[in-house]
């Protein structure tokens, strides 16, 4: 694992030989309670560099959709990896985005030499040399980047849940368990899309006898989005 101890220490890459590809890999909704959690992965082109990459939290909606639109541009390689509600309630959170970094990695067009991961851990079936990074999308472009695809992806899914369930507010809280979004769901009810192992939409079902909204009678065919 490799770790920064200060704010200011530049990332080191490996130096390996033959090492010269490299992958960042990052993801985006893990504390929600509704939706998928979503992982990026990229390859930046030298050739092409990025001004303003950053931790994807760190910058606006705005910026976060301009940079989007950069990046799938000139990057050499970029892709999308994503866990449902119900792997994540069968695998639980950590393994479920782990899982979603496999798939953005495995989605890539070109393969990388070496994957840096966001954070302390490595997802276990790569099958390429990888590295762990704390606080990677802060220091690593490649991350960075990684961290913006996931997160702009994963923003425009609860648009669109929002869309289809306007009842529930996603755009607003994005899924976060706020004061607003509890109330909601004791209100209507607990969709398909929400992910049951999570205390909070647990403890509602526990609330409710473990009934579930219609989704039929309120959203169509809404489920299908996850």
């Amino acid at each position: 694992m490799f770790q920064n101890n200060s704010a200011n220490s530049l990332f080191r890459y490996p130096d390996i030989p033959g090492v010269t590809i490299f992958a960042g890999t990052d993801e985006a909704g893990r504390g929600p309670l509704v939706g998928n959690v979503v992982a990026g992965a990229v390859i930046l082109d030298p050739a092409r560099p990025i001004p303003g990459l950053r931790d994807s939290k760190k910058l606006s909606e705005k910026k976060r959709e301009e940079l989007f639109l950069e990046i799938t541009e000139k990057a050499l390689a970029f892709g999308i990896g994503e866990c449902t509600p119900g792997e994540i309630d069968s695998l639980n959170i950590l393994w479920a985005s782990m899982l979603a970094m496999e798939r953005a990695i495995r989605a890539l067009k070109v393969e990388p030499h070496y994957v840096l991961v966001d954070g302390n851990r490595i997802p276990r079936n790569l099958g390429i040399p990888a590295g762990a990074v704390v606080k990677g999308d802060a220091l690593v472009p490649e991350i960075s980047a990684a961290s913006i695809l996931a997160k702009v992806t994963r923003d425009r899914e609860l648009r669109e849940l929002d869309v289809r369930y306007p009842q529930y507010g996603f755009a607003r809280h994005k899924g976060y368990p706020t004061a607003e979004h509890l109330a909601r769901i004791r209100e209507l009810g607990v969709l398909s899309c929400y992910r049951k192992s999570y205390r909070p939409v647990r403890e509602i079902l526990l609330e409710t006898d473990g009934r579930f909204a219609d989704d039929v009678l309120l959203c169509g065919k809404n489920t299908e989005l996850f």
